[in-house]
Parts: C-alpha cells; structure tokens; sequence
C-alpha cells in the first residue's frame, strides 16, 4: 500500500470504531456531560465531524482559515444518525482530497497553524487528524462508565 493508502484506511478504521461508539450510546444519555462545562456525548460527536471538516478545508488552504463559516453550526442537535448522514458528503470530500496528493506532496506541502503554535507537513496534518477523533471517542468511553452505560466492544 502507499502512504495515501495508508492514510486513508487509518481515517476509515478510526471512523468505523468512533461510529460503533457513538451508535451505541443510548438516546437517553447523547445530552449527558459529566460536568457543566463539558461537552455533551452529541456535542463531542458533532465537533468531532466539524473539526475534521475544519481541518480538510485548512489542509487545502495550506494553513488555518481566516473565518470558518461551520455548516454544521446552525444545525439543531438531533441524534447520531443525523449527524452522521449530514457528514458524510464532507467526509468523501475529505478522503476524495486526500486521494488527489502523491507520495511527494505528504513530505512537502506545509500546513500552516502557527496561531496554533505549529507547522507540520501534509503527511503529519493528516495523520493528526484521525487521531484528535480517537482521542475523543477515548473520552466518549470513559463519559459512558461515568454514566453507567455499558460500553460496545472496539478491539474486534
């Protein structure tokens, strides 16, 4: 496999576990946080998907964006479905960009986030990226202890 390859099946297998995570959170407890200031299981899942579209729209503009107007912003919090069915046009998009750079341009395209505190080049931003979701589907485990749900298997 090539390193575009690779890329794209460790962002499909971070996505097929967060996704077995996330469709097994019972629709009772997708509001639950486990203190006022935390995000909500439904708003940690949304901003991971926001956050990915983020990133693909940063990737092509070589460096952060000026303004992100969010698409998924004004969007009314509904369940998991929802927000996965209303993502998928963004993630093809996002693997489709991904499949369009060589082997070359994963060592020299520069991906500008020194607002952030960072300037990576493309190969790390995209390896970057699958992982920020695993962390997060990480705390979605450890908010579905605290609760007291039972949590899905991952490790198949």
């Amino acid at each position: 496999m090539s390193s575009i390859e690779w890329i794209i099946f460790n962002i499909e297998e971070v996505r097929r576990r967060s996704t077995n995570v996330w469709r097994s959170i019972p629709e009772d407890k997708l509001h639950w946080r486990p203190d006022a200031e935390a995000m909500s299981m439904l708003e940690m899942i949304r901003h991971v998907l926001e956050s990915e579209h983020y990133y693909h729209l940063a990737i092509k503009n070589k460096g952060s964006l000026d303004a992100f107007d969010s698409p998924f912003e004004s969007r009314p919090y509904t369940n998991v479905e929802d927000e996965l069915a209303f993502a998928t046009g963004y993630h093809e998009a996002f693997l489709e960009t991904i499949r369009s750079y060589t082997e070359e341009d994963l060592k020299e395209i520069s991906i500008d986030r020194s607002e952030s505190g960072y300037v990576r080049d493309l190969g790390d931003m995209l390896l970057r990226i699958p992982y920020h979701e695993a962390v997060h589907t990480g705390q979605l485990l450890d908010y579905l202890r605290t609760a007291g749900v039972n949590r899905v298997r991952i490790w198949d």
